[in-house]
């Protein structure tokens, strides 16, 4: 087969990671007899650099033109005092609502070679932390209208959080489905006490169950799912929540693993074309030092295989050659105790790929 990819590189560390989840891609498509073709997509700080704005149209339109987008990271504190609407995060809401893309997909999965680096403890740990959040990506307060005036001789602002039903009904869909493919069983997040959007969510929740029998649902509170997830995660299979909470949630999620680095993520929308993500930062402080964990983008190029290309074999290989890196011994410095062997980001690249 023959795809096409657009690629963004991001800053800080983006790069770096970049270049070793290509090395992952190409050992994958010379072990399966593909071809892979690459189209550069500039967005984030750099492009503000090179173009003036976070997210110029051409790249837009190379996202849209390929078969799929895998994106590294983006920002860093070299951007943090410009206009705020020209901030390389612009750029990534522009990204999503152009590609469409309104459903977050993150795994939380503990990777038994990294058990001693959860904070949680053993005997939670030992249960088990296998779950995946389901995130609304393109509505609530992040795309609700923002406003900021004086009032009584003080500055006042308001965030409106918004959502119709036919947005709330397409996430919950995708968490259903999600469910279905793994353990059936699906938590729905809202805050439906006191918030009028998550009483309608709920509603909704409750009438697209109708349509999956074999799901078991139930319903939990925002402030009480982030206490029961690290009180006991291995309760949960799928998390199906809107914008606001997904962010929050998902980013706990990710650190009760053990490492923010090796995490991936997948952001889809209306067919098979996704942007495909590690969830952690451009982290500036450290980049160009060979010292960035590529193991997160090295997997949510893996996810992109599966998902967006219909190569879960491929992606398997790539799992797989994770895993055996791990069993190694191979550690980043994120990810390093005594005993393990050091590797910089490069070589944690390189001993994948030859592992694939």
């Amino acid at each position: 087969m023959n795809r096409k990819i657009a690629l963004i590189r991001g800053d800080g560390i983006g790069p770096e990671i970049m270049d070793q989840a290509l090395l992952a891609l190409d050992a994958a498509a010379k072990k399966f007899g593909h071809t892979f073709t690459y189209a550069e997509a500039p967005m984030g700080g750099s492009a503000i650099d090179a173009f003036g704005v976070p997210l110029p149209d051409s790249s837009l339109k190379t996202c849209l033109d390929c078969d799929s987008t895998l994106l590294s990271a983006i920002g860093g504190p070299k951007w943090d005092s410009i206009d705020p609407q020209l901030r390389p995060e612009k750029g990534l809401l522009a990204l999503r609502a152009g590609m469409k893309l309104y459903a977050n997909l993150r795994p939380a999965k503990l990777i038994p070679q990294l058990k001693d680096a959860s904070p949680l403890r053993s005997d939670i740990v030992d249960r088990g932390i296998d779950f995946i959040v389901v995130r609304e990506l393109i509505g609530g307060a992040y795309f609700g209208e923002h406003k900021t005036w004086s009032e009584n001789g003080e500055q006042a602002a308001s965030d409106l959080m918004a959502y119709q039903e036919h947005e709330i009904r397409r996430i919950v869909k995708v968490g259903f489905d999600t469910a279905m493919k793994r353990g059936k069983r699906l938590c729905s997040v809202d805050k439906a006490n006191v918030l009028d959007s998550s009483k309608l969510w709920r509603k909704v929740v409750n009438e697209v169950a109708k349509d999956y029998p074999q799901v078991e649902v139930r319903h939990m509170y925002v402030d009480n799912c982030a206490m029961q997830l690290v009180k006991d995660p291995s309760q949960f299979d799928v998390i199906v929540t809107e914008n606001l909470f997904g962010d929050i949630l998902s980013d706990e999620a990710s650190q009760i693993t053990g490492s923010i680095g090796m995490i991936p993520s997948s952001s889809m929308g209306e067919g098979t074309r996704g942007l495909y993500e590690p969830i952690h930062g451009s982290a500036p402080d450290i980049a160009g030092q060979d010292k960035a964990n590529p193991i997160g983008m090295i997997l949510a190029a893996a996810m992109m295989l599966r998902y967006s290309l219909d190569m879960p074999a491929e992606a398997e290989a790539i799992e797989k050659a994770v895993s055996t890196a791990l069993e190694d011994g191979l550690r980043t410095p994120d990810i390093w105790v005594e005993g393990m062997t050091a590797v910089g980001c490069a070589g944690m690249g390189q001993a994948i790929a030859q592992r694939i």
